[in-house]
């Protein structure tokens, strides 16, 4: 067995690329905005920041595409079963591609069902409209990316997904300036330049998985991707993964609506530290994703106590970025939303909820690590189960039991809310592991 001081050098390698990877995430929606923030309207500003909210709930909503390959690509991977880590990322690509299509045909009902709940002005919706008329066309390409770095994960390449994400945010760029600043294009043109963005990327991807697979043994044959058996665990493992995506959803979009209904101040206020927290998510899920990928390829190999030992060493390092962002938050988080407002009003407020912000990796670090863990272990089950029951029986009871407490009361449910998660996947992970349930 790997010593330990091997296995902490493993982690950190498979860690820091996700973590770069993972921040990158929201820059195309932001890049857009920055560009068309210098317009002389601030309608196509308002409209795109409709949009790129729009495709980021759309898309998450997909992500089982990524956490669905990743466990059952490092499992073959420990059992050095390429044909089989050929078949399940045939078999995801497929599935990608029938939602990514779906998406496009039925774009404008989506479209026409999301965008009243903005109340935006007409003009604004139109550019909304625009935007969103335009980028769904990247659909298929973003699906296929999502599969092709869960694959990359589980092959142990976790580099694959950095660069992917780097080369689509400097197409990005370059377009945006190109279609909307020298073109006049406006909206459609940074709609536009995202979408080449995502194929430009998915280009460089479908080259990585060529390059992964040469001098491997195995091939593509139909008769293996339309394998009917196996498309059937996919399906189950992917609902369950879609399931307990829709829970956190639906999480966020009540704690969001419940903000609004406290005042403009408390809304941007929340906004703000919800975007700081989705920094902390980004740093913990580098670590869960080094759980997957591992903790999948033991037990691929039936190698219990391997199995275990990455338990430790991931949660370890898990614990060890949540003190450090607790610490971060706490000395200099006030420091760091007056860089992000300058009215006074919102940070003042921002600042008398930080101590939740700042103590949320604490709650959290445990449910993030787990959920690699699981996913590794090919277990989503028990992963929508635990949601489910921290959503129904934990969030919501305790938000309406301290409703009168304001928007502590909505911090104090959401904090409960991420210990549910951690406490239910932490007595789950103990039940399997006295009854040696991870392998046979």
């Amino acid at each position: 067995m790997k010593s330990t001081a091997a296995l902490y050098r493993q982690v950190w390698v498979f860690a820091w690329p996700a973590i770069l990877a993972n921040i990158s995430v929201p820059l195309l929606g932001l890049v857009d905005s920055g560009v068309l923030g210098h317009l002389s309207s601030d309608i196509y500003l308002a409209g795109v920041a409709i949009g790129s909210t729009l495709f980021s709930l759309l898309f998450w909503a997909f992500g089982f595409l990524r956490m669905g390959t990743t466990g059952l690509v490092a499992q073959a991977l420990g059992q050095d079963d390429h044909q089989k880590s050929r078949q399940w990322l045939a078999q995801s690509i497929l599935l990608a591609l029938v939602i990514g299509f779906l998406l496009i045909l039925l774009h404008r009902p989506l479209l026409a069902i999301a965008l009243p709940l903005f109340n935006a002005a007409p003009e604004v919706a139109e550019q909304a409209r625009i935007y969103f008329s335009t980028r769904i066309f990247s659909a298929p390409a973003v699906l296929i990316n999502f599969t092709i770095v869960g694959w990359l994960i589980g092959m142990h390449r976790p580099k694959g997904p950095l660069f992917i994400l780097v080369l689509a945010n400097v197409v990005n760029i370059i377009l945006d300036l190109f279609f909307v600043l020298d073109l006049g294009m406006a909206t459609r043109g940074a709609a536009l330049a995202t979408v080449i963005a995502d194929y430009t990327s998915l280009v460089l991807g479908v080259s990585m998985v060529s390059q992964t697979l040469r001098g491997k043994s195995g091939t593509f044959v139909r008769s293996m991707i339309l394998n009917l058996g196996s498309m059937r665990r996919l399906l189950l493992l992917n609902r369950h993964l879609f399931v307990r995506t829709l829970c956190l959803l639906g999480t966020q979009a009540f704690f969001t609506a419940q903000g609004a209904r406290s005042g403009s101040h408390i809304l941007a206020a929340n906004a703000l530290l919800l975007n700081m927290l989705l920094l902390i998510s980004n740093g913990l899920d580098g670590f869960a994703h080094a759980a997957e990928a591992l903790t999948g390829e033991a037990l691929g190999q039936r190698k219990e106590d391997r199995f275990k030992q990455i338990v430790r060493v991931t949660g370890y390092c898990s614990l060890i970025c949540a003190v450090l962002f607790f610490f971060t938050f706490s000395l200099v988080g006030q420091g760091i939303i007056g860089l992000l407002t300058n009215i006074p009003a919102v940070a003042e407020t921002a600042n008398t909820y930080l101590p939740w912000l700042a103590a949320m990796p604490l709650f959290a670090v445990w449910c993030y690590w787990l959920d690699g863990v699981f996913i590794g272990a090919v277990r989503t089950d028990m992963m929508q189960h635990t949601m489910l029951v921290a959503t129904l029986m934990v969030f919501l009871p305790v938000w309406y039991v301290t409703r009168n407490m304001g928007n502590h009361g909505l911090w104090l449910a959401y904090s409960a809310f991420m210990l549910a998660r951690s406490a239910g996947l932490a007595i789950v992970y103990r039940s399997l592991s006295r009854s040696g349930s991870w392998v046979g």
